[in-house]
């Protein structure tokens, strides 16, 4: 089979699979261009109310595929080129995204783990960003990224060094949010996510937006209008009183979906 992004969408998780089994799922330059629009159609999927995000096999990603790409200026070039848009397109995703890493997530696909509002881990996964093996200068947004995630100092580690740690350091600096043992990633991340299904998309997309960033008065405004108008508040305290699941509505108005980005200019290097 042909390097491929596979995705299906079931009880309203549309799941993603990175599928390039010779190499370790490696990102071809065709696979970096496809994600962007298939994360586009997935968003205006009312029927998606989540994303997993994982690897074909026992392997998560190992980055770029170095060899599909010329010489070693087009190779940054390229890389880069392609990478960040990807990147971007999967932190403003408006739902919940969650990667689920088994093996390899080295370099680009540690990228895109990063990306992800959350990342759970199989034992004996291993974590690496290696620009510093190839030359290639890691974008200002993704090294933010990833200081965000674990502090300034494990981030110098892995961009300095460009060593790979295991599922104990990841773990430990928050690079991953849980580890599970060998055949449990999968029960586990269908059971999260179902959790993740049945909770207010109100209260998920307005934090998922409040947490890339500040809000300016007008976002505020905004979504204290969505909750006055949705009723969610009254429905979870009805569920809870009552002792059944919440059955929570709301749903982005038309031609104003919700946002990720908090900043307009977080997707952009500033």
């Amino acid at each position: 089979m042909e390097p491929c992004l596979e995705h299906e969408v079931a009880d309203g998780i549309a799941t993603v699979v990175i599928r390039h089994p010779a190499k370790r799922n490696a990102m071809t330059p065709g696979m970096w261009r496809a994600l962007p629009p298939l994360l586009a159609r997935l968003a205006a999927d009312p029927a998606v109310r989540a994303l997993v995000l994982t690897g074909h096999g026992d392997s998560f990603c190992a980055g770029a595929d170095i060899g599909s790409l010329g010489t070693t200026y087009d190779a940054h070039e390229e890389t880069t080129g392609l990478a960040l848009p990807a990147e971007e397109a999967l932190a403003a995703f408006p739902k919940p995204t969650l990667a689920a890493v088994r093996g390899s997530c080295v370099g680009g696909g540690c990228q895109l783990a990063a990306a992800c509002d959350l990342r759970f881990a199989e034992e004996g996964a291993r974590f690496g960003i290696t620009p510093a093996k190839l030359g290639i200068v890691y974008f200002p947004g993704s090294t933010r990224r990833l200081v965000e995630l674990v502090g300034p100092a494990t981030a110098k580690f892995l961009l300095f060094s460009g060593e790979l740690i295991d599922t104990e350091r990841a773990l430990r600096t928050g690079l991953v949010d849980e580890v599970l043992p060998v055949g449990g990633l999968d029960k586990r991340v269908a059971e999260f996510t179902r959790t993740l299904a049945s909770r207010s998309r109100l209260t998920q997309a307005a934090a998922k937006e409040f947490a890339a960033g500040p809000a300016g008065p007008d976002r505020v405004a905004y979504w204290q209008e969505q909750a006055r108008l949705s009723e969610e508040a009254a429905e979870g305290v009805a569920a809870f009183l009552e002792g059944r699941p919440a059955r929570f509505g709301w749903t982005p108005p038309a031609g104003e979906p919700a946002r990720s980005d908090g900043d307009p200019a977080a997707a952009g290097e500033t």
